[in-house]
């Protein structure tokens, strides 16, 4: 059975990232600053390079594949949360080269931004929590 809360939105914040910065981390620091624990990210344009990850299920382990080479962000979603105590950005990203070609994974630190416009809505509410889930070995919300 779902588990859930209804929370509501309290502030959004838009804007771009530096060019040459790491995607992930750009974005956690903006939620450091801001102070937001609880909430969700979305934005477009493009990398320099990117690094994604896979879950392997059976491993309970990511794999990380690099990708060095320019390609389009086409879709980045995700949440803010926190883990150990400090906001955690976790997000999923498409990313397309020139040929349409698609790459899609667990977004990881190591993804260098060329372009990227960006939107976090922070919400109200407790923060989510996210602790080790025995079934899966991820980090996840406890509700």
């Amino acid at each position: 059975m779902a588990v859930y809360k209804t929370i509501q939105s309290k502030q959004i914040i838009m804007g771009k990232l530096s060019h040459g910065s790491d995607l992930l981390g750009e974005l956690t620091d903006i939620c450091h600053k801001e102070k937001i624990v609880l909430g969700t990210v979305t934005a477009i344009g493009a990398v320099q390079k990117a690094c994604i990850g896979y879950y392997d299920q059976a491993r309970y382990q990511y794999r990380f594949s690099e990708i060095d080479k320019h390609l389009e962000i086409a879709s980045l979603s995700g949440n803010i949360s926190l883990r150990d105590g400090k906001p955690m950005v976790h997000a999923h990203v498409i990313l397309s080269d020139d040929q349409c070609v698609c790459f899609a994974g667990h977004l990881a630190a190591g993804t260098i931004v060329f372009a990227c416009e960006f939107t976090i809505t922070a919400c109200e509410g407790p923060a989510f929590l996210r602790e080790h889930d025995d079934p899966t070995g991820l980090p996840l919300w406890k509700l």
